[in-house]
């Protein structure tokens, strides 16, 4: 079967076929590569690099092409500078999110013997990195190829629509579905990232614990994993409120972030002892 029989897709292709028709290079410059490439005994995009036709962003963009690996390269701007995974999937700190992307799966796959769980991720306090850890392990779970939902259950100080950049009506979102309004559009795919969605918070309601208490939140979160592979959500501070356990006690699975050198023991100690009182397993605690 050849490439065309596909229609041209993008895996089915070389690297120096995916490397020269991004960078829209000519003829004569695709042979000059070949020519430098044979004569070093060097890789198409090493010996494109060498002669300035291409940089080292253009040979990791054709490979994570090639691999079928989502990989937004200098989307900092568009997605935000905070998602390591998206701008810099090659880096030592995308390589430990995604080390901890295993651990978690491993252990999510463990508690998940019958109804799929939604995971909470949680931190004692603000700036304790919780909603940049959520955003990241979402990435990486859409990495996976599998159809991951970022939804962004906190109703008093939510973060991921800045954090991704979304562009849709600033009305829709997960207020709006617990508050009982006609929303629609309330989940939002993102650029360059095929299998991630967000489902942002929408408009700040004025009793954000009783919308997460109600019954509708947990009918929603069953419908949820029925449809994606993996349903990140994003958490109050515990010092905010009860929200964050309640939010935990419907997801059904609670994972704990917190901050070196800013994180207290005792504040760690008080949102473990109110998440032993619910149903949510514990997946584990994180060192940011």
């Amino acid at each position: 079967m050849t490439t065309q029989d596909q229609g041209d897709t993008v895996h089915d292709r070389s690297i120096g076929h995916i490397i020269a028709q991004a960078n829209k290079l000519s003829a004569a410059q695709v042979e000059q590569i070949l020519a430098h490439q044979k004569k070093h005994g060097v890789r198409f995009g090493e010996a494109a690099v060498a002669l300035g036709l291409a940089n080292g962003d253009d040979v990791l963009w054709a490979l994570s092409q090639q691999f079928h690996y989502p990989y937004a390269p200098g989307s900092a701007e568009r997605l935000g500078p905070e998602l390591v995974l998206a701008n810099k999937p090659f880096s030592a700190q995308a390589e430990a999110l995604r080390g901890l992307r295993s651990r978690i799966n491993m252990r999510l796959q463990s508690l998940n013997s019958g109804a799929r769980s939604a995971l909470a991720v949680l931190s004692p306090q603000r700036n304790d990195g919780r909603s940049f850890f959520a955003a990241n392990l979402a990435i990486a779970f859409s990495q996976l190829g599998g159809r991951t939902l970022l939804v962004d259950a906190n109703l008093r100080n939510p973060r991921q629509h800045q954090v991704f950049g979304l562009k849709g009506d600033p009305a829709n979102g997960l207020s709006g579905i617990l508050s009982g309004r006609a929303v629609s559009n309330v989940v939002q795919s993102v650029p360059d990232l095929p299998s991630l969605f967000v489902m942002p918070v929408g408009v700040l309601p004025p009793n954000p614990t009783e919308l997460v208490e109600r019954p509708a939140f947990g009918l929603l979160l069953r419908e949820l994993t029925s449809k994606f592979d993996q349903v990140v959500v994003d958490t109050p501070s515990a010092g905010e409120g009860s929200d964050a356990a309640i939010i935990a006690a419907h997801c059904g699975a609670a994972l704990v972030v917190t901050r070196r050198n800013h994180t207290r023991a005792t504040d760690v100690q008080a949102l473990l002892n109110m998440l032993a009182n619910g149903p949510a397993k514990m997946v584990g605690a994180v060192v940011n």
